[in-house]
């Protein structure tokens, strides 16, 4: 991590991941990036929908490779990259035949690396093969939830899941979340742990940092009148006045209340919950 000289009072506490040691390019493979519409909370109609969110700087969008459909051709890792969509940085791949594409870098990538994708490849960090072939105990990333259909757990920076059985045509995965989770061992899993871990880590410092990314204000909902929140009103600095936490629309909301659906399609596939606080 990287601190500031205390210049002024929010530099004092900003901290920034070093990113020097890790990335080799300054600039994106302009073939793999696109232009994109920013997320900003609104539908079609300009309506909020998602409070919190607009503004924040221009990017462009990384073409990211979740699926993995090229099979049994070795790939060379070229570059490693920033990239501003994604809190992981990612690599450019290319396969044997010459295309290239971006993928989610492991903890361990390294320019010159080759990995490869197949049903047959070795244990190794990098590499990308079916669940069901991974040792117990091994850490893995980018999970597929379907054969197929492409990574979709796990992808977030410094995070991994850890094989711890396989039972059947499933195996066990805990989550970072300390979930633990049937996935088909037909699924492909990359080896590894995801890079940059110390995202989480940073400090922003200064309320210019979040507009930076994109992440607006936020009101506490004691400081709004009745008709605006549940918390609303009162003389002076009142407390919400209620047992249990909700938000604006009445959602029960905050540590220890259940906020999963009932009817969820993946009830009977998680075998024990994850841990929090309340619980």
């Amino acid at each position: 991590m990287k601190s500031n000289k205390p210049t002024t009072p929010s530099r004092r506490h900003m901290t920034v991941v070093s990113h020097g040691k890790t990335i080799t390019a300054s600039k994106p493979e302009k073939s793999l990036t696109t232009g994109f519409k920013r997320g900003v909370g609104r539908n079609n109609q300009g309506r909020l929908t998602t409070r919190h969110k607009g503004g924040g700087h221009k990017r462009k969008y990384r073409d990211i490779d979740f699926t993995f459909d090229k099979l049994d051709i070795p790939a060379t890792i070229s570059s490693v990259e920033y990239d501003p969509n994604r809190s992981a940085y990612i690599a450019v791949a290319v396969y044997r035949d010459g295309e290239k594409r971006y993928i989610i870098a492991s903890k361990t990538t390294k320019v010159g690396q080759v990995f490869t994708v197949s049903e047959k490849a070795p244990i190794k960090p990098g590499n990308r093969t079916m669940l069901s072939r991974v040792p117990v105990g091994t850490f893995v990333y980018n999970v597929e939830i379907k054969p197929g259909q492409g990574g979709k757990l796990v992808r977030s920076a410094g995070n991994y899941a850890e094989v711890v059985a396989v039972e059947g045509d499933y195996v066990n995965l805990k989550m970072p979340s300390s979930e633990v989770r049937k996935v088909l061992g037909a699924s492909m899993a990359t080896i590894g742990e995801v890079s940059n871990g110390e995202h989480r880590l940073r400090t922003l410092g200064k309320a210019g940092r979040s507009r930076w990314l994109g992440i607006r204000p936020t009101v506490r909902g004691s400081a709004m009148n009745p008709v605006d929140h549940p918390y609303g009103g009162g003389e002076g600095r009142s407390g919400r006045g209620l047992r249990r936490a909700k938000s604006k629309w009445g959602k029960p909301t905050g540590i220890g209340q259940k906020t999963r659906t009932p009817k969820k399609y993946s009830n009977n596939l998680v075998v024990s919950r994850r841990k929090t606080k309340g619980r």
